[in-house]
């Protein structure tokens, strides 16, 4: 049985350091070699558009576009369905490789066999 992540961040801006751990931890799973699934959900969805991550600053912490990247590389970014129409974003809107899906994909990865789900 492949163990995997499944990591919802729920903050953006609003809460740095929450995000950019949410962020640091899928990358890192993703370096380890483990399948990673990121969901960006509530003010975390901006960060799926262009030029979005470079904006979060947080001291002693590696920059949110670098984290992005490593997951975009080995993994896979969802943007919840709910929290994109809420923003107005649409599927042409994000960067290249982020898909925007709903809670019931969500519940899928999340319940799959050896799947751990972490909440930021």
């Amino acid at each position: 049985m492949a163990r995997s992540l499944v990591i919802k961040a729920t903050a953006g801006a609003d809460g740095a350091e929450r995000c950019n751990q949410a962020f640091t931890v899928a990358a890192a799973g993703v370096a380890s070699g483990v399948p990673v699934s990121l969901w960006l959900t509530g003010e975390s969805a901006w960060y799926a558009l262009p030029g979005k991550a470079e904006e979060l600053e947080l001291p002693h912490a590696t920059p949110l576009d670098d984290l992005l990247g490593v997951v975009l590389a080995g993994g896979r970014v969802t943007v919840c369905t709910q929290c994109a129409a809420r923003r107005g974003i649409e599927p042409d809107d994000v960067i290249p490789g982020v898909r925007i899906a709903g809670a019931p994909t969500f519940v899928e990865e999340a319940t799959e066999e050896g799947a751990q789900a972490l909440v930021y």
